[in-house]
């Protein structure tokens, strides 16, 4: 839609069989209509709601993009809908200007439709479905624009804190923390109001559902803004492992005996064939495999893996720009290259490993 990809998340479908039943029975009664129109006019609502999360999503993307951020898609789920971009926000200041596109898109749809449920007869088919639609309008902004990621209220205050400080990290840092406090307070209203007999059951799974959501969000920023403040740590030819490489056909004890002679450690196995070409990498899982009795009869050709289809990131790469590249083709192992020439090989485990010095790493 306007250039933007829409994709449709497959928990979308429980959200509409769940909208069209309850508000199909609650139309039904109020209106009293049969349980086949009342089911009707509640997949009609669906259509409703979708649309209004896409314009919310819509205005996120046509505004990054106004501001020369690429979109990759819009993607509508279960809980509402989130828009992919290429990459963040170059500026406090446009940063602020995406986050707050979605919840104005909201809340301009939420006023039209209380003016038309207003000008509308009441107890009308037409009158419900303004009035149900300005009021998950009015509640989808509302709820928004509350300071804590990943709600659009939480990016506004990151980039309030990025302005202030020069820091987006902090930014994202103190925004996720606020995201957590948002997800407890969420809990514990939903509480107060079951305890109240305020919130039906569906209701009350739907809430427990978004506060759950929520935190693991707010988490998820977290880790995110202490990954990115360890980016500029990454250095290539510091990070990856030394190649050294062997004949093809040789023993795998002998080319383990020569590679640990080098003094690197780990050092990576490569195998070269007759004009030193290289050909493959060996496979350290399947070398271990290998019992240490039967390695000096064993070829190093048979542990390995050929070069086809595993990526290279080239030497100069700045932190950011491998983080990139390595999101967008995922691997196990990089070829790290100066020119032509192979100089090294990444392997994931110590890029995270570096990222997130306090987890543990399968190395």
């Amino acid at each position: 839609m306007l250039g933007v990809p829409v994709y449709l998340n497959a928990s979308m479908v429980l959200l509409a069989v769940l909208v069209t039943v309850v508000y199909g029975e609650f139309v039904r009664r109020e209106l009293e209509l049969s349980q086949l129109t009342g089911y009707l006019v509640g997949f009609g609502f669906v259509v409703c709601l979708l649309g209004s999360v896409l314009l919310h999503e819509l205005g996120h993307a046509l505004t990054a993009r106004r501001h020369g951020i690429g979109v990759r898609g819009i993607t509508l789920e279960l809980l509402g809908g989130y828009t992919e971009m290429d990459r963040d926000a170059p500026t406090p200041r446009v940063d602020l200007l995406v986050s707050l596109a979605g919840p104005a898109v909201s809340l301009v749809l939420g006023v039209a439709a209380v003016l038309a449920a207003v000008a509308l007869p009441d107890r009308t088919l037409p009158d419900q479905f303004a009035l149900q639609l300005a009021v998950s309008n009015v509640i989808v902004a509302v709820f928004n624009i509350l300071p804590g990621l990943p709600l659009d209220g939480g990016r506004a205050l990151r980039a309030l804190v990025w302005s202030v400080s020069r820091d987006r990290h902090l930014g994202t840092e103190v925004a996720g923390w606020a995201g957590r406090a948002v997800a407890v307070c969420t809990a514990v209203v939903v509480a107060v109001l079951t305890w109240l007999g305020l919130i039906a059951p569906l209701g009350l799974a739907l809430m427990v559902l978004v506060a759950f959501t929520l935190w693991q969000g707010a988490g998820q920023s977290i880790r995110m803004a202490r990954i990115s403040r360890r980016f500029p740590l990454i250095d290539l030819r510091r990070l990856s492992r030394p190649l050294f490489r062997v004949p093809s056909g040789t023993p795998l004890a002998e080319a383990q005996r020569r590679g640990s002679e080098t003094g690197a450690e780990p050092v990576a196995l490569g195998i070269s064939d007759s004009s030193g070409r290289l050909v493959a990498l060996v496979d350290r899982a399947a070398a271990a495999a290998v019992p240490a009795e039967r390695r000096p009869w064993v070829a190093v050709d048979t542990v390995a893996r050929g070069l086809d289809g595993l990526p290279s990131l080239p030497v100069g790469l700045d932190g950011e720009e491998v983080v990139k590249a390595v999101q967008t083709d995922p691997g196990a192992q990089y070829l790290v290259t100066s020119g032509e020439d192979v100089v090294g090989v990444l392997h994931i485990a110590d890029l995270a490993q570096l990222l997130e010095p306090k987890r543990k790493m399968t190395q």
